[in-house]
């Protein structure tokens, strides 16, 4: 199974505790896209660009996008879709 590499995180709850882990996860992964939608949005996409950056000795470059109202889960999928990043989206409920 090839790993995605374009991720629609839907968040339910907003920010919270385990972000960093997912993050890091995507990491390793290779993960080149992430696109987050629904509550807080913009400061998961703030604390996920934070997490790429670390100490800044190896930035991980990843592009990230917040979608937020009127924004859809159905648009945040639509523009990672667009992205020229080879693979399928996949979206996480978070």
């Amino acid at each position: 199974m090839t790993t995605a590499r374009k991720l629609v995180l839907h968040s339910k709850s907003g920010l919270r505790t385990g972000l960093d882990v997912l993050v890091t996860g995507w990491i390793d992964e290779g993960v080149r896209y992430v696109g987050v939608v629904g509550a807080d949005a913009e400061d998961i996409v703030d604390a996920i660009d934070w997490f790429c950056i670390g100490d800044g000795t190896a930035p991980y470059e990843m592009l990230t996008a917040a979608h937020t109202p009127p924004d859809t889960l159905d648009d945040a999928i639509a523009l990672a879709s667009q992205v020229d990043i080879p693979g399928d989206v996949v979206v996480i409920v978070f």
